[in-house]
């Protein structure tokens, strides 16, 4: 079965078996609803289904608690955990949107078809993500994933064609 990451449990909170986690799901409201179930993944050791028994948000972090686990020493164990969903779990989006694993690993293309790299990474710095593509002996671009620029993905022929303003990457690199 395949895996995809939701979020990363950072540490213990209060005594009653609560867990800071740092989401990685645009889908926080449907990922920790009460009974939906995660597997733990840590270093070692096989991953672990849990059962969401109660979700709240404070400051910037999810707050979960799993049924069979009431405090902290139950939990003290799965802090630097992996909380991930099974990949068949997954909702359906509307069109023009996609889920991170589709877009890492595609062929990013300028208006000339021209090959520019890789998308290795999504940063997600606020109003809009950011591609991060690697590209070959240049350094890394960073490409906003926004309607002016993305003009295109096909996700069959894996690659993503975009209309780059002047100067956004710098070609002497």
């Amino acid at each position: 079965m395949e895996y995809l990451n939701v979020g990363k449990i950072v540490n213990t909170h209060g005594i009653r078996g609560e867990v800071r986690v740092i989401s990685q799901t645009d889908f926080p409201d449907e990922r920790y609803q009460k009974g939906e179930k995660l597997f733990l993944f840590r270093e070692g050791m096989p991953p672990l289904e849990l059962t969401v028994a109660g979700h709240r948000r404070h400051k910037n972090f999810d707050l979960l608690t799993f049924e069979g686990y009431p405090n902290i020493n139950d939990v003290e164990k799965f802090r630097d955990g992996i909380l991930k969903v099974a990949k068949d779990n997954l909702a359906q989006l509307a069109e023009d949107e996609y889920y991170y694993h589709q877009i890492i690993g595609l062929i990013v293309v300028d208006e000339d078809d021209k090959e520019i790299g890789k998308i290795k990474e999504i940063l997600s710095p606020g109003a809009n993500d950011v591609w991060v593509v690697q590209r070959k002996g240049k350094k890394d671009a960073l490409i906003p994933y926004i309607a002016s620029v993305v003009k295109e993905i096909d996700l069959a022929n894996g690659i993503v064609k975009v209309e780059l303003p002047e100067g956004l990457i710098d070609d002497e690199d």
